[in-house]
């Protein structure tokens, strides 16, 4: 019983203890000259130590704010959260950086960065096996990494992380407007058929090239014979045969899925 009521205190101990080496090593890097902790911090990225590499790059921005070697450690810091695993303090040290540093050589990086830890918070593996259909799903932060994907692709074409953004980005898009018409689908059952109309329209003009285009336009023809707007559903009609040719314009909409009977 004696050796149960002290294993609390032997982790406090322990806890402390780890506080207070942590702390003597904050001071101990804080006298070094910025050159040198900048290097201390490469030499732990490279040697995959990105707890030491967060901490030696902490230690350079807190200490020598204004140099050049600190400008630097806030971008490769960015780099040692993510690969530590903590991809929320990644995504605040590049939004910080981004704001900071807009004109920067490689602010690239960080908007690249920025994207790819909102991109990879979508689909869960599980989810992809089991064939969830994440349509139905509010596309929380899709439309987040989407939208720092294409800024990179815009502001910097030619940078070496824009082609892996624009195959993301495709992903994302088709992901996105497959959602809209899942609203704009949501609406048709219910008879709002302006709603959907205006829904199915609204996912063409912001997601034009997606699969769920073709989708979109036989909703709207729908919509406007249920209405009777005669020309327009004509209209849009003579839009879906040009350029879907080889596609029915009447189409099943069951979403029913492999698991439900």
């Amino acid at each position: 019983m004696r050796s149960l009521l002290l294993l609390p205190l032997f982790a406090l101990m322990l806890i402390a203890g780890c506080a207070s080496d942590r702390g003597r090593d904050q001071q101990r890097l804080a006298r070094l000259l910025p050159s040198v902790l900048y290097e201390r911090g490469k030499q732990a990225v490279r040697a995959a130590d990105f707890q030491e590499a967060v901490d030696v790059f902490g230690a350079l921005t807190a200490r020598y704010p204004f140099t050049p070697e600190a400008r630097q450690a806030r971008l490769d810091i960015i780099h040692a959260y993510y690969r530590l695993g903590e991809k929320e303090s990644a995504k605040d040290a590049a939004e910080t950086f981004i704001r900071e540093n807009p004109a920067h050589p490689r602010v690239d990086y960080a908007w690249y960065l920025k994207g790819l830890i909102d991109f990879e918070r979508e689909p869960y593996a599980p989810e992809r096996w089991l064939r969830v259909d994440l349509s139905a799903r509010v596309p929380k932060t899709a439309a987040d990494a989407f939208e720092s994907l294409r800024t990179l692709v815009t502001r910097f074409p030619q940078s070496p992380y824009a082609p892996d953004a624009r195959v993301r980005m495709i992903f994302l898009r088709n992901r996105l407007a497959n959602y809209e018409m899942q609203i704009a689908r949501h609406y048709a059952e219910r008879g709002a058929w302006v709603a959907a109309a205006q829904r199915a329209s609204q996912t063409i003009e912001q997601y034009d090239g997606a699969p769920v285009v073709a989708d979109a336009l036989r909703l709207m023809i729908r919509c406007y014979r249920q209405l009777d707007y005669k020309e327009l559903a004509a209209n849009t009609e003579k839009v879906f045969r040009e350029n879907y040719p080889n596609e029915a314009l009447e189409k099943s909409e069951s979403t029913r899925r492999w698991w439900k009977f």
